[in-house]
């Protein structure tokens, strides 16, 4: 794999939504911790900022072998098209993007380790910096398609539940 496909990525799932229904799921960081395989919980840093672009929110992400806390800064913030932030203010970029697809949405989420985190972690972990980037990376190509997989079973489950409630 090239340096270049190993410090970003994407992955896409149709879901049986629209797209502001999503973007408003996925934009209410509070609930991140229903879909994310690692990161728990989320909160807003000041809750009068929350959703906007240049809102901070922190995150409790929980491995086996770890428990940590990061800073985020919401940095694109598009109802119905896109909602991203970056880890640290410069470090991962994460994000979701809404697509119209022929039934429902085209949800994509995708993940760049940027030239600030990978400096961060070459001073931080020095001889061991490499490794530590390979295994955050793997973390994100793992992880990725469990988050997808996890918003499109909650988001039709609660679907069909309210339609069956309906009839």
């Amino acid at each position: 794999m090239s340096e270049t496909s190993t410090l970003s990525h994407q992955e896409s799932i149709l879901v049986d939504a629209s797209a502001t229904f999503l973007y408003d799921l996925l934009s209410d960081i509070t609930r991140t911790g229903e879909w994310s395989p690692v990161c728990k919980s989320c909160w807003w840093d000041d809750e009068a900022e929350a959703g906007r672009v240049g809102a901070w929110f922190t995150g409790r992400n929980e491995l086996p072998q770890r428990t940590w806390q990061t800073r985020s800064e919401v940095v694109t913030a598009e109802r119905g098209r896109e909602f991203a932030w970056v880890v640290g203010g410069s470090f991962v970029r994460w994000g979701f993007s809404f697509a119209a697809a022929e039934t429902g949405t085209r949800l994509t989420e995708s993940w760049e380790f940027l030239p600030d985190g990978i400096a961060m972690f070459e001073e931080k972990f020095g001889d061991e910096a490499n490794a530590q980037i390979a295994d955050r990376t793997q973390q994100a190509l793992d992880g990725i398609p469990k988050t997808l997989a996890a918003i499109k079973r909650i988001v039709e489950v609660s679907a069909d539940a309210e339609d069956q409630a309906q009839s």
